[in-house]
């Protein structure tokens, strides 16, 4: 879309953000690999290669002029209550978010979009790259949710360019395997997401992974009372229990796997059961 943003900011940031945690988490690993990173690293690349051109080819056709028709029109929630200037940018990012949550929160629960959103979920490890990593069926969809807010919240193509910008480093950030100081993170989880928190969403107990839904902000985990913070790193197997093996996630499993027969993805081969138990008394306290 035609923000009034220069085209080569988001491909910009993207990649410094990418290279800066790819650093950081090198330098400063939070929890052990279990795969070799240049091959996942070269596998998600070329995952989140088909799943940009897939949103390049759907944005033009759909988001431009829905995003041109709703301005035209009045439509949406912002020209409703009549917000301007940095008001209406600062509202559009806050109900950009806040729907967002939503959105990922269905992911996880309508199984018919956890089929293609599970593919983000099956890396066996979590770090920069798996941000990249979502499948090109979801981000077709993604489009379409996309263009709902936009006509919902009556948000201009250039609020929507720079909460884009504000999510791409946010999730580079929050998936990288980057070990912050447990105090400063203790601090930043109040407001952002972090990676001790969204490993906790990676975490292969079902239970754990239906927390911490939200992208950028952590306001509306805390909310919703779908926080959860209080599980050690090193307590945490990445990934989701029926697809642990590294030949069950090669490239071209994960790409078919929203269209293949599918048993309980949770069902354990060891028989434990698919969730932890944790007493509710300090699940907003972060561990290390």
């Amino acid at each position: 879309m035609k923000s009034g943003l220069p085209a080569w900011l988001a491909p910009t940031v993207v990649a410094a953000a990418f290279l800066l945690f790819l650093a950081t988490e090198t330098l400063r690993p939070l929890r052990r690999p279990r795969e070799s990173k240049l091959r996942r690293m070269g596998r998600n690349l070329l995952v989140a290669g088909i799943g940009g051109a897939t949103i390049e080819l759907l944005q033009i056709p759909i988001l431009l002029p829905i995003s041109a028709w709703s301005m035209r029109q009045g439509i949406g929630i912002l020209h409703w209550i009549g917000a301007g200037g940095l008001l209406r940018v600062a509202l559009g990012i806050l109900l950009l978010d806040y729907t967002l949550w939503f959105w990922h929160r269905a992911n996880h629960q309508i199984f018919f979009f956890w089929r293609f959103h599970s593919v983000h979920h099956v890396d066996l490890d979590m770090d920069a790259s798996t941000a990249l990593r979502f499948h090109f069926g979801e981000l077709a969809m993604s489009v379409g949710v996309r263009a709902l807010q936009i006509m919902v919240i009556g948000v201009d193509p250039l609020t929507v360019a720079i909460y884009q910008l504000l999510l791409f480093a946010s999730i580079l950030f929050h998936h990288s395997n980057t070990r912050l100081p447990l105090a400063l993170e203790r601090v930043l989880v109040r407001v952002i997401v972090t990676p001790r928190m969204h490993g906790i969403h990676h975490s292969d107990y079902k239970n754990e992974t239906d927390t911490n839904w939200s992208s950028l902000l952590s306001a509306w985990d805390y909310l919703h009372g779908t926080i959860r913070l209080d599980i050690p790193q090193d307590g945490i197997e990445i990934g989701v229990p029926a697809y642990q093996q590294p030949e069950r996630v090669t490239l071209g499993k994960i790409l078919a796997m929203p269209f293949t027969r599918r048993d309980n993805d949770w069902k354990r081969s060891d028989g434990r059961p698919f969730l932890r138990q944790h007493s509710d008394a300090s699940r907003a306290t972060l561990h290390p």
